[in-house]
């Protein structure tokens, strides 16, 4: 099934919202800096690839992400439960017969 342009755009505009708004949540504030003060070590070093600071800023690079995509997972389960809701309530409102409509 091919989702019109304007819902695809829809969609698109709500993941970059939701993907702005986890990634500046204060919660990440510690993992964020712990990860920066990690990249940051790996200049110290020639052989980067080869440092164990490069092997901890990979592993906090990994965590952040990963606390992100679980978030903007739970996030999308969410509003795809809200938008299949009111679109089954709108489906439903719509096949009610003229005198249930009246009750």
């Amino acid at each position: 099934m091919e989702f019109p342009p304007w819902f695809r755009q829809v969609m698109q505009g709500r993941l970059d919202e939701v993907s702005a708004r986890i990634e500046h949540h204060p919660d990440l504030n510690d993992v964020r800096a712990a990860a920066d003060r990690a990249f940051e070590a790996l200049f110290e070093g020639r052989d980067i690839i080869h440092t164990p600071e490069f092997a901890t800023w990979e592993d906090k690079h990994y965590l952040k992400q990963g606390i992100v995509n679980e978030r903007l997972y739970l996030q999308g389960m969410k509003d795809g439960v809200q938008l299949a809701m009111a679109l089954l309530c709108h489906s439903m409102s719509d096949h009610q017969s003229p005198t249930e409509n009246e009750s």
